[in-house]
């Protein structure tokens, strides 16, 4: 059973969303544990203490009381602070999602209104068709598209070949250190610039690898693709010129049809999703912001806490304390022994907690990795309109198995991402006339010629690269530069 665009994108926000309480939850695993171990520090100060005043003289024993007081009042304060500043980071989050989760409300809202206005279209379809095949301009548009984009798939077909040719035949050159060396001094170029005895030097080396006569080719084997590049840019530029005449076209036939009102609901309706995504992503880098400042408290990274318990710990493995538990051991009473097994207990319940702490640590990291990779996913995915209703995937596994598998890191983002861009298409009808308004250009072209790009293709990492701007052809921006299981109860089915 086919699987609709605005269903996978719902599957994929629902996923998203557990991710993200699944982040809160396992967070808040860690703070406990962070705090376990403080509150069990402060406890052992309180008990070496009474220890001293059985083992240590009076000096001693105010010496050291003083020190561990001023250290176990220190990091009873912090901690207060600290639990405080855990609560508002928390409530921070839920706001944010709470806005996250109306948007995509208010979101799917606006791609429902696409559907019924296009519903509308398809009724009026054999009515646009008849006003467009009466205009003389129609025919001969779509030859020149037809011949316009064999000319752009040959054009980038060829530059691609170049690339790769640059990338093979330009590697003995590459490999060349004093080559190289020579090419980005420019030498032999008006470029060039060097001292006399520079210049003698580098002719020397010159002649020594051959470089004058080599330096053509390489220069060659640079600019060949860098010229196809322009030419196929032009040829896709034509093309988008003819389009947009075709565009002009099929405006005033379903105008004159009658479907004016349904194609500009159409318009507005995408106009109000552009809105919301730009919020959205707004929302999710200030999510994605605050969720790590929750992390880092949660862990005990926050510089005043730090600072607060390495000084607790620093003064709990003082070297009097440690001579002092000796002592008690060796000789001891039955007021020492209490005291010192008590001291031992809390000391392996603090050992104890360091194996859950990394448990919680790194299963917060996997989460946060899938959850950014799965927004990157899905940002592509609205960016190639592949949310529009009359968008289709024939494998419904994607969202189901497949999501499972790429959740539980069997299959990376780059692997997920292409099993969407190759099952994805468009239902039957789309491409006729009034019926593909708001689509990419490239629902109206066969699929051997859309091409298939992933900004995942060019990393051997599972995540990519995230500029700080955006353009239609980029990757996600993000506002932070961190990118890129057990149990679970995922509602998609997927566990870690």
């Amino acid at each position: 059973m086919a699987l609709s665009g605005p269903e996978a994108l719902k599957s994929l926000d629902n996923a998203i969303a557990d991710i993200r309480q699944e982040e809160i939850r396992i967070a808040k695993f860690l703070a406990r544990s962070t705090e376990v171990t403080a509150k069990l520090s402060e406890t052992k100060a309180a008990l070496i203490r009474q220890l001293a005043t059985i083992r240590l003289d009076e000096t001693a024993r105010k010496e050291l009381s003083d020190q561990l007081f001023t250290a176990q009042n220190r990091a009873h304060k912090v901690l207060e602070n600290h639990d405080i500043s855990l609560n508002k980071a928390e409530r921070l989050l839920k706001n944010l999602d709470l806005k996250i989760s109306q948007n995509v409300s208010l979101r799917r809202k606006q791609l429902n209104e696409i559907d019924k206005a296009q519903l509308e279209l398809k009724a009026l379809s054999k009515k646009i068709a008849k006003e467009i095949s009466d205009d003389p301009n129609y025919s001969q548009l779509k030859k020149e598209i037809r011949s316009l984009e064999e000319v752009a798939k040959h054009a980038k077909a060829k530059t691609e070949l170049a690339k790769s040719d640059k990338e093979e035949k330009g590697k003995p050159y590459r490999s060349d250190p004093l080559f190289i060396y020579l090419w980005d001094k420019k030498f032999g170029t008006k470029s060039y610039k060097g001292s006399n005895l520079i210049l003698w030097l580098d002719k020397k080396v010159a002649k020594l690898v051959g470089y004058n006569q080599a330096r053509p080719n390489f220069a060659m084997l640079n600019e060949i693709p860098l010229r196809l590049n322009e030419h196929a840019i032009h040829q896709d530029l034509l093309l988008q010129n003819a389009i947009d005449k075709i565009d002009e076209l099929e405006g005033k036939a379903i105008d004159k049809a009658g479907g004016a009102p349904f194609r500009q609901a159409i318009t507005k309706a995408q106009a109000s999703l552009s809105k919301i995504d730009k919020i959205l992503l707004d929302l999710e880098n200030q999510r994605d912001e605050q969720a790590e400042a929750y992390r880092l408290l949660a862990l005990g990274q926050e510089p005043a806490f730090e600072k607060a318990k390495d000084m607790l710990v620093k003064s709990l493995n003082g070297q009097n304390i440690l001579s002092m538990m000796r002592m008690a051991q060796i000789t001891s009473t039955n007021e020492d022994n209490i005291l010192v097994e008590k001291i031992e207990d809390i000391t392996s319940r603090i050992l104890e907690e360091e194996p859950k702490n990394k448990q919680h640590h790194d299963r917060l990291e996997i989460l946060l990795t899938r959850r950014r990779e799965l927004e990157d996913i899905e940002w592509e995915f609205k960016k190639a309109r592949f949310d529009d209703p009359r968008s289709t995937f024939k494998k419904d596994n994607l969202t189901g198995s497949l999501l499972t598998e790429f959740l539980a890191g069997a299959i990376s983002a780059a692997v997920y991402w292409n099993q969407f861009q190759g099952s994805q298409s468009w239902r039957s009808g789309s491409s006729d006339w009034g019926l593909n308004i708001g689509l990419p250009r490239s629902a109206r072209r066969p699929k051997s010629s859309r091409g298939s790009s992933s900004p995942w293709a060019q990393s051997s990492r599972s995540g990519f690269s995230r500029p700080k701007s955006s353009s239609r052809s980029s990757p996600r921006p993000r506002s932070s530069s961190r990118g890129s299981r057990k149990s679970g109860g995922f509602k998609t089915g997927g566990g870690f």
